[in-house]
């Protein structure tokens, strides 16, 4: 079994092309920007094949069970793959996507023919009140989305990795007091396109008694529907261990997060944590977001977890 990066990197090589190219024309036509832009794709493609070796080599195959941290287990089922931090980290790192001590792994489908990426966290910051769900609103969250993604786009701007926006929802905020889990899905697209082709977050949010995990299903919006069933098979597999779960909290010893639950929407948890799920995955991952203009077409990140291969 083998990393295909050869056809990822291709593609990757060709969107910088494609980029470069019109960047160039705009300006002028006797300008070249030819050595700069080999530099950067050079770089991007070596960081990505070190990254995905890295992924193949402690990846873990469901039925599994996966401990999240002293916090819950994830009963991984047949069809899924996992891949840990640090491994996991580097791999998303390597697509333009920040993380930090809140994440704790990746999740693939074995099918090859499944184009979607699921990333894990805990965020270890108290017990967050639900009260304020019956209040929000949906136009302010959708806002505030926004300008915290337009705030991470500064970190890839520095990588000359493109910059994505939010488009609107594909999932208005939907919270379920009983089981205290969290939905919202925003699309997203290539900063400065059409929006052809956009991609789509699919979040889901497990309170427990010392913070919340997170489970955020990335892909491309006319696929949503299509694999909303993967994400909540994958939530319902996530379980907090006995005296981590939300019913468990005291509050005369317990800490109270300093925010409530429309911020896992928008606000402190976008602009403190990075909204890493929503970056340009799609660079690496979904080639038609990625080079859609040319009209070439590469191998997702999924497939590099391909179980069978004539290649050895």
């Amino acid at each position: 079994m083998r990393i295909h990066t050869a056809r990822l990197t291709a593609g990757l090589l060709l969107a910088c092309a494609l980029a470069a190219t019109h960047t160039v024309n705009a300006a002028s036509p006797t300008t070249s920007a030819a050595p700069a832009t080999a530099s950067t794709a050079n770089s991007l493609e070596a960081e990505q094949e070190a990254a995905f070796k890295a992924a193949k080599a402690v990846q873990k195959a469901g039925p599994a069970d996966i401990p999240l941290r002293d916090q819950a287990h994830l009963q991984l089922p047949a069809g899924y793959i996992w891949v840990p931090t640090p491994a996991a980290a580097q791999l998303m790192h390597s697509m333009g996507n920040r993380t930090d001590d809140t994440f704790i792994g990746a999740i693939f489908p074995a099918d090859d023919n499944a184009d979607w990426m699921a990333v894990v966290k805990f965020v270890k910051e108290g017990y967050i009140k639900d009260d304020d769900a019956k209040d929000w609103n949906a136009d302010d969250l959708l806002k505030s989305l926004k300008e915290g993604t337009e705030a991470a786009n500064e970190e890839r701007a520095k990588r000359g990795i493109p910059g994505i926006e939010v488009t609107g929802w594909a999932q208005k905020p939907q919270y379920e007091a009983q089981t205290h889990r969290l939905v919202w899905s925003a699309l997203s697209k290539k900063k400065g396109s059409t929006g052809e082709n956009q991609g789509v977050n699919y979040n889901t949010y497990a309170l427990g008694r010392e913070g919340y995990l997170s489970l955020n299903l990335i892909t491309n919006a006319k696929d949503l529907d299509t694999y909303k069933p993967d994400a909540a098979k994958l939530l319902a597999a996530l379980q907090y261990d006995d005296g981590k779960k939300y019913a468990d909290f005291n509050s005369s010893t317990d800490k109270v997060a300093a925010y409530g639950l429309a911020a896992l929407v928008a606000g402190v948890a976008v602009k403190k944590l990075g909204l890493f799920a929503l970056a340009l995955a799609f660079l690496a991952k979904f080639a038609k977001i990625a080079v859609v203009a040319g009209g070439a077409a590469i191998w997702g990140v999924a497939k590099i977890f391909k179980k069978k291969n004539p290649e050895a």
